[in-house]
């Protein structure tokens, strides 16, 4: 069982064992002396028993039979019309399927709980205390099905609900429970000292009440804050007080967690002695009470240690043993993992060949399981999601590395992907269950290595069963002694495999074939076959950013892809990248030679293959920091890369429908909000939003262009009238504030006419198939000051690709309130003759301004300012008029999804 699923137990077990008894002794007042009162009550007993016969099985994490004692207990007590019981049966039934992770299943019935205990709150005190507390105790589960959900916020607004409930009534072991919930959401938000506020409240609550099971939870709470914080010396304070209490009272689990954390606060001060110290003492407490889960993590983190400390077959020894335990238990979360850390330490020691196939079962392994990243502790999850993602990078580099370009094409795409859901944090396969192929000599090794597995696999449940026994026969413990032998034998035989004559040869083949057969892959076939159909002079253009290099992948219409490697390190491009987006952000800059250097690492090296192939059309994956400046505004000397090409940004190939559809006659629902002043908190900082004054022209000019257009302005632009009224319109325009921030998705908006706003997270729960465009006219980044991944950006895109949209345009600064009506004005005429594509039509439209003798009120577009004291940039003040060539005015707006 889980971290989060013990606490959640705990948390919940309460509540069932201080209401269920409550049932058996009926008050006087409601019992009856007649023969019928006398078999409800025989009935009610029945009912009573079948609640703590369905707890000890939940428990024992026999689920279907608690389902089933539990639907029998809530059939009982509906016929005898006894709420209490109905909302104590309906909490337990979704405690389960909250469980079972079937959480729309498990939000239903605390709804139910919920509402009875609401409703029954309101006769005699003893009841009305007991319901209010059942009441509370339904939000709080509500609000922890909503968090592992991901849905923060409003996993917070239940936390708070019930923690108005618990004070209310003067429960104060529910205040602090509530109070330690509430630490939780802000942890994974990002706002680790709001976090550290909570979990401090509900540490005071339990201390005060003598819960010190919760003062121990609360201090590993403190401690998991501080590491975030990479303050590891205070983690490590916490960590170690946790660790006392555990051991005082007693607590197996609490004290093995302890040694854990305290063993990674230390590898994370590089202090890998003493990690490995704290990881073996918690490896022989999970043992001792047979949690294989935890075992196998301990496992996992002592090979880390060890191959942190150079000794590979140390680690690779540890490795081999948390992946026969996570298969064995069917937790394929951690053997993803470990697939992973194999194939980095075999890496480390040059066997690139070898790593590449565990790199790929890694990747594979993970595809598949998405969701199951639900079953980690939350405190791991962002741990998780970073080695994912690193998985991915490691495997594209040695596949580039070995001209295996194809593959490395497709673990690049899967990366961008993976990348996007974990930014989102969305769980769904989104149609996408593509794996990555392996050869037959690397099909050969990973099932030869797995089946050495085979004998361990079986045996590893009757082992963790013997060292459960407080008390061992000595049959009992022979047994024991027998199983570890095969243990060890069989690690030794998966070492010894991987060195094996056999797997050379394998290697050798692979080292010798690989790059050729990367163009017999269905993968490739399947790709060209797609551009091609396009009919069109499109190529596909992917760059990856590492620590010494950055790579290029190109993939012209009817050849094999090309990969270009550019010697310069992440430090120093980042560097570039961001004197480049300074410049295009002031108007008076002198921004061709930043434009042009970054060309010289971009485009230069893949300059031939571009024209030789005669590509019209750019298809753009940007990686990493790449995301925040626009490919548009590269210059070749000459020309800005506009005035070349068409340039189509794409969140992920296997996320993106490419096919051309016609813009013909366009239904617009246009918004704008022209006139007011709202101030809006995000993310620690304060917004100040002020009327667009030329977004009322632009809408208005919008509509005269465009017959078929409906405009609202300011209060008439809500959130309600989009929603009611977006389904019908092929393009819908916003000429508003919008706000990509960096972290969570709740933090970026846009904001509505009449001062509310709708965040990124919101998005994903419309309904769009008809909308082909979405127009952003007056969005922003606000980087506070540094520069992050950009995933902000593209999330925007990859969500409203989610529900059904085609393509969206966004800006990435702060943009000049006129010069984005004249680029508007151009983009819409293009696109109401239905003869260009989107991407065409926006290209179109920024080379006019380029040519132009268009002239610009200078105001700034989007006027938000940050208020004295937060980081971040202010807006530029331009010049009343100006041309309108500079970058500045043209460049910021990017067009994501299908623009075909």
């Amino acid at each position: 069982m889980t971290l989060r699923l013990k606490l959640i137990s705990w948390l919940t077990s309460p509540l069932l064992l201080t209401l269920i008894p409550s049932l058996l002794p009926i008050p006087s007042y409601l019992l009856s002396t007649t023969a019928q009162a006398q078999t409800s009550q025989n009935r009610k007993t029945q009912a009573s028993k079948l609640l703590q016969q369905g707890l000890q099985q939940f428990e024992l994490s026999q689920y279907q039979a608690a389902i089933e004692s539990w639907q029998k207990a809530l059939e009982i007590y509906q016929q005898l019309k006894d709420r209490t019981g109905e909302g104590l049966s309906l909490t337990g039934l979704a405690e389960i399927y909250f469980h079972m992770e079937q959480y729309p299943k498990a939000i239903e019935l605390y709804q139910q709980s919920s509402a009875i205990f609401k409703e029954i709150g309101d006769y005699r005190e003893e009841l009305r205390q007991r319901n209010r507390q059942g009441e509370g105790e339904s939000l709080r589960h509500l609000g922890i099905v909503y968090e592992n959900l991901g849905q923060y916020p409003k996993a917070i607004e239940l936390y708070q609900q019930s923690l108005s409930i618990f004070r209310e009534i003067g429960n104060r072991q529910g205040e602090g429970k509530s109070l330690m919930d509430l630490g939780s959401p802000y942890r994974n938000l990002g706002q680790y000292l709001k976090a550290i506020e909570f979990y401090q409240q509900s540490l005071s609550i339990f201390r005060e009440i003598g819960n010190q099971q919760g003062e121990g939870l609360s201090l590993i709470g403190i401690g998991n804050a501080y590491g975030n914080l990479g303050q590891y010396p205070k983690a490590i304070e916490f960590f170690q007080q946790s660790l006392n209490i555990s051991r005082d009272i007693g607590n197996r689990y609490g004290e093995g967690l302890s040694l854990m954390n305290l063993g990674n606060a230390y590898s994370l001060l590089r202090q890998y002695p003493k990690a490995i110290e704290f990881y073996q003492q918690s490896l022989a407490i999970q043992q001792d009470i047979g949690d294989r889960n935890e075992v196998a993590k301990s496992m996992n983190n002592l090979g880390n240690a060890y191959g942190n400390l150079g000794q590979y077959p140390k680690a690779i020894e540890f490795f081999q043993q948390c992946l026969s335990i996570s298969r064995a238990i069917g937790n394929i979360v951690v053997e993803g993992l470990t697939f992973h850390n194999i194939g980095s330490t075999l890496q480390k020691q040059q066997q690139s060949e070898l790593a590449i196939v565990f790199y790929k079962q890694s990747v594979n392994v993970r595809e598949g399981i998405r969701q199951d990243l639900r079953k980690l502790p939350r405190e791991q999850q962002a741990s998780y999601t970073q080695t994912v993602a690193d998985s991915y990078r490691r495997l594209a580099s040695l596949l580039l590395e070995k001209n295996r370009v194809m593959e490395a094409l497709q673990v690049l795409d899967l990366l961008k992907v993976q990348e996007l859901q974990d930014y989102v944090r969305n769980v769904q396969n989104d149609k996408n269950k593509e794996k990555i192929e392996l050869f037959p000599q690397e099909q050969k090794i990973i099932q030869d290595y797995t089946a050495i597995q085979a004998p361990v696999i079986r045996l590893g449940a009757e082992l963790a069963d013997l060292r459960k026994l407080q008390t061992r026969t000595p049959t009992q413990q022979q047994r024991i002694q027998e199983i570890e032998k095969i243990q060890a034998k069989t690690n030794q035989q998966m070492s010894e495999f991987l060195k094996s004559p056999a797997v050379v040869a394998l290697s050798q083949q692979m080292q010798k074939n690989a790059p050729q057969q990367n163009l017999t892959l269905s993968a490739y076939k399947d790709l060209q076959t797609r551009l091609n159909r396009l009919g069109k002079r499109i190529a596909l253009f992917y760059t990856l950013v590492l620590d010494d290099r950055l790579e290029l992948v190109l993939l012209p219409p009817g050849k094999p892809p090309i990969r270009r490697s550019v010697a310069i390190k992440r430090t120093e491009l980042e560097k570039m990248i961001q004197t480049f987006r300074q410049d295009l952000q002031d108007p008076n800059s002198q921004v061709k030679e930043t434009a042009q250097k970054l060309y010289s690492q971009l485009i230069k090296p893949i300059e031939s293959e571009l024209q030789q192939a005669d590509v019209q059309s750019i298809i753009y994956a940007p990686d990493g920091q790449m995301r925040y400046i626009p490919l548009a505004a590269l210059y070749d000397g000459k020309k800005w890369l506009t005035e070349r090409y068409q340039i189509n940004y794409l969140t992920a190939l296997a996320l993106t429908k490419l096919e051309p559809e016609s813009t013909h006659d366009p239904r617009v629902l246009a918004g704008a909000f022209t006139q007011g002043n709202y101030s809006l908190e995000a993310a620690g900082q304060t917004f100040n939003f002020q009327g667009l004054r030329f977004a009322k022209t632009e809408v208005e000019g919008l509509g005269a262009a465009t017959p078929n257009t409906t405009k609202l302005f300011d209060k008439a632009f809500n959130r309600d009238a989009i929603l009611s009224k977006i389904k019908n319109y092929s393009i819908v325009h916003m000429a508003t504030h919008a706000v990509f921030v960096k972290g969570a998705p709740e933090n970026s908006f846009i904001l509505m006419g009449d001062g509310n706003r709708i965040n990124l997270k919101e998005i994903e729960e419309w309904k769009l198939p008809d909308v082909t465009l979405v127009v952003l006219s007056a969005c922003q980044t606000a980087l506070g000051g540094e520069l992050g991944n950009g995933l902000e950006i593209l999330g925007f895109g990859y969500q409203l690709q989610r529900t059904g949209v085609r393509a969206s345009i966004a800006s990435l600064w702060e943009v000049s309130d006129g010069g984005t009506k004249t680029l508007m004005d151009a983009l819409y005429e293009r696109l109401k003759s239905g003869k260009m594509t989107k991407a065409e039509a926006l290209h179109e439209a920024q080379i006019s301004l380029i040519t132009g003798k268009n002239q610009s009120s200078g105001e700034t577009r989007s006027s938000v300012r940050l208020t004295p004291g937060n980081s971040g940039q202010t807006g530029n003040s331009a010049a009343i008029s100006r041309n309108l060539s500079h970058p500045y005015y043209w460049s910021p707006f990017i067009l994501i999804g299908n623009g075909l």
